[in-house]
């Protein structure tokens, strides 16, 4: 099986081409560096995302956070319905934890705007 990636590593954007057998990547084509091969291998193997999304605060407004690291991408809806039960005490500030090692995966909730 082949499968057609967009490296976003880089400003390049290379048109990459991994192949897959038995859902392992035997090789990867296109790619201009190594962290572009990295990219397609991770991609198809074990794909990971940084989720930003807006959380609740004690005034009954919204204030938006993120991961501050890529987590695997079939644990986003359940952070999503992790973030959906978190009331933000303010003031809140840049850098802010909101949620340490979201389900296990090492990654920290953090805010990224600052309310009084």
């Amino acid at each position: 099986m082949k499968r057609e990636l967009t490296c976003i590593v880089c400003p390049m954007g290379c048109r990459l081409e991994a192949e897959l057998e038995d859902g392992q990547v035997i090789s990867v084509k296109g790619f201009t560096c190594p962290r572009g091969k990295r990219y397609a291998i991770d991609e198809c193997t074990h794909p990971v995302r940084t989720l930003t999304s807006t959380a609740r605060t004690a005034d009954g407004g919204v204030i938006p956070v993120k991961t501050d690291r890529a987590i695997p991408k079939e644990l986003i809806f359940e952070c999503m319905k992790e973030i959906n039960r978190i009331c933000i005490p303010l003031p809140a500030h840049i850098g802010d934890v909101v949620a340490k090692n979201v389900l296990g995966t090492g990654a920290d909730l953090i805010v990224t705007a600052n309310r009084d």
